[in-house]
Parts: C-alpha cells; sequence; structure tokens
C-alpha cells in the first residue's frame, strides 16, 4: 500500500517559501494522524541540456537540499518519532516532474501563494497538476486557516463523486469535523420564458438531487458513527453553491472527471473553477 504523501516546495522566493512551508505544514500533520512517510521534493527548472547550465544546477540543487533538509529537521526536532521525513530536490519540468512523483505517492501536496479574494485567479500550474496527478492531490493557499471548520465536499452522483466523499468523510472523522455535502441542481435552460418553469418541475428537481445525495451517503454512519453530515441541496450553478460552504471549510473536496490518457490532463469545469479561486484547501480526488 502507498504509504508516502508528496510535498511540492518551491523555494525560489518569499511567497513560494511560505506557501510551501503551509503545505509542509499541513501534510505532516495529516502524516503524523496517518502514520504516513512525508517527502518533501523540490523540483530545480531550467532548460535541460542548456551549454553551461550544468554547473548552476549542481548549486542549486545543493542549495535546495540545504534548504528541505532544514525543513525535515525542524519538523523531525518538534515532532520526536513521530514523523518519517525524506528529501528529494530533482530537475526538469516542475509540472511533469510533480506528477510523476504523484505514481508512488498516497497523497501530492502542494502549496499555492495564491491569497484570496484580494488576488487575481490561480495560474494553470496547480490545474495541470491536479489533472494529471495519479494521486490525490490537495491545494493549500497562502492564508491563515483561522476559524474555519467543517470539510465540504461535492456531490453529484457519479462514482467519482462517491471516491470524494469517502476521502472527505476519512478527513472529517480525522479532523473531528462535520462533513457538509453539497449538491446543486438548476433546471434545463429555454430560450423562450427562461424564468417560467412549472413549480412541480422545480420540485421534482429539487427532490431527485436530495435522493441522488441521500443514496450517495447510504452507509456513512455505520462506518463513521460518531461523525456529523450536514445535507445541503441547492439551486444553482455547481461551484457556486460549493464556494459559499467552502469559504468558512477547512477543506473542500472534489471529483476530477478524467478520463484516459489525454482527459487525465483535464479537470472537471466544477473542480476546476473551485480550484482557481481557491476558497479554501482543496482536495482533487481520482
Amino acid at each position: 500500500m502507498k504509504d508516502t504523501i508528496v510535498v511540492g516546495v518551491a523555494l525560489h522566493s518569499e511567497a513560494g517559501r511560505r506557501s510551501g512551508q503551509r503545505a509542509i505544514a499541513w501534510a505532516a500533520e495529516r502524516a503524523m494522524d496517518r502514520r504516513q512517510r512525508l517527502e518533501l521534493l523540490s523540483i530545480v527548472g531550467g532548460a535541460v541540456g542548456m551549454v553551461g547550465e550544468a554547473h548552476l544546477i549542481d548549486q542549486a540543487r545543493d542549495d535546495l537540499r540545504s534548504q528541505l533538509e532544514a525543513e525535515a529537521r525542524t519538523l523531525t526536532d518538534a515532532h520526536p518519532d513521530r514523523l518519517d521525513v525524506r528529501v528529494r530536490v530533482d530537475h526538469g519540468n516542475p509540472v511533469a516532474k510533480l506528477i510523476d512523483a504523484s505514481k508512488d505517492a498516497a497523497l501530492l501536496v502542494i502549496g499555492s501563494d495564491f491569497r484570496g479574494d484580494a488576488g487575481p485567479a490561480r495560474g494553470p500550474h496547480g490545474i495541470r497538476i491536479a489533472a494529471g496527478s495519479h494521486a490525490p492531490v490537495v491545494v493549500i493557499p497562502d492564508a491563515d486557516p483561522g476559524a474555519r471548520s467543517g470539510v465540504v465536499v461535492g456531490v453529484d452522483g457519479s462514482d467519482l463523486s462517491e471516491r470524494a466523499i469517502a476521502f472527505a468523510a476519512a478527513e472529517a472523522d480525522r479532523l473531528g469535523e462535520a462533513l457538509i455535502t453539497v449538491i446543486a441542481w438548476s433546471p434545463m435552460e429555454v430560450s423562450r420564458n427562461p424564468g417560467l418553469y412549472p413549480p412541480e418541475y422545480l420540485d421534482a428537481l429539487a427532490r431527485l438531487s436530495e435522493e441522488s445525495l441521500g443514496l450517495s451517503l447510504a452507509g456513512l454512519s455505520s462506518t463513521y458513527p460518531d461523525l456529523r453530515i450536514e445535507r445541503h441541496v441547492e439551486r444553482g450553478y455547481p461551484s457556486e453553491a460549493i464556494e459559499v460552504y467552502a469559504r468558512r471549510a477547512r477543506l473542500t473536496v472534489l471529483g476530477s472527471h478524467g478520463r484516459g490518457a489525454i482527459a487525465r490532463f483535464l479537470l472537471g469545469s466544477v473542480s476546476e473553477e473551485v480550484l482557481r479561486r481557491l476558497p479554501s484547501a482543496v482536495a482533487i480526488v481520482r
């Protein structure tokens, strides 16, 4: 069984260092709770094979390794006998290298310098990593979690949604938090009188969504008898409904709908939209 949490750490800037430390702290807590190994991984970028680059790469690797080893010592000194921390420095395309590292990982954790609504939406790198990863990915924003509570999971009745629920329930149980489940529905768009829908049609959509949510959660209470589960059935676009709850949550869990060699590098639209805004720490489950 895969038992290593890989943390992608960018130490090339103050923002990268700060977000990397938040990712390390999150991953270390989970590793201790789940008794998993922790691997801190940094990537030296640059054009492979450029003339005269080898010496610079070696220097950069040595510097990164020293910084990672210092982070590892800080963790093991603070938590003696509770953490097995290893460090690794690689060279190449950071996105490709992190995706490759995920093949042997139980979980991939990356930090983000995104700081909430005050800044622009996230760039493509975190989204590409989450879409291409072979393991679940958790993206940690550069923001103080503060008084956040609860683990949010988006539900749509699919098999992948079931895996997201399982991941979210395990995390909520581990953290002693409520599991906040959200399913969203909206009426079919029509060009003529779009605001006029028969009430029975809207009631039926809401009822079907509520039934789908109930079926998706069947059996959770027996697996986690002490877990508090909230059920929310919302009319509206899924990513917007999820974000309302995610803004106050410790973690938001979503499924990636990528399939196949090419589709694996594409996130579902809902997952991508939530990840771009990063309202909380976000886990993408495959």
